[in-house]
């Protein structure tokens, strides 16, 4: 089975995302509310996908792809973001994430998204 890491600073956009994963079959094996929590879970965690929200405190998406492609360059990462955040989202793509998921999400576009990858 599929293993899902969801990062994102609302509790409840990681509860939807995962149920969401759940009913589909899909596994979440962790969640982090930033991207400080995300490179902790992965020290000791290689789930076969993370979704990666953009805007967070403390230590921001963007940031976290950066580090997540220095230290684990094979992790398969799907960035997260707001309407209105096109050039987050080019910037994202060109450090290496593999897609992105526009909130608010349709929950079968984003689990067809997640799906291309694991």
């Amino acid at each position: 089975m599929s293993t899902i890491l969801i990062v994102d600073d609302s509790r409840t956009m990681r509860k939807m995302l995962a149920g969401s994963l759940k009913n589909a079959g899909l596994e979440v094996i962790g969640n982090a509310g930033n991207g400080i929590e995300a490179l902790q879970f992965l020290e000791t965690n290689t789930p076969d996908l993370v979704t990666l929200d953009i805007t967070m405190p403390e230590m921001d998406g963007m940031e976290a792809l950066k580090q997540i492609r220095e230290k684990y360059p094979d992790q398969k990462v799907i960035m997260v973001s707001a309407a209105g955040q096109k050039d987050k989202i080019m910037e994202a793509l060109k450090l290496g994430a593999v897609d992105f998921i526009q909130k608010p999400y349709d929950p079968d576009v984003a689990i067809e998204t997640i799906k291309k990858f694991i």
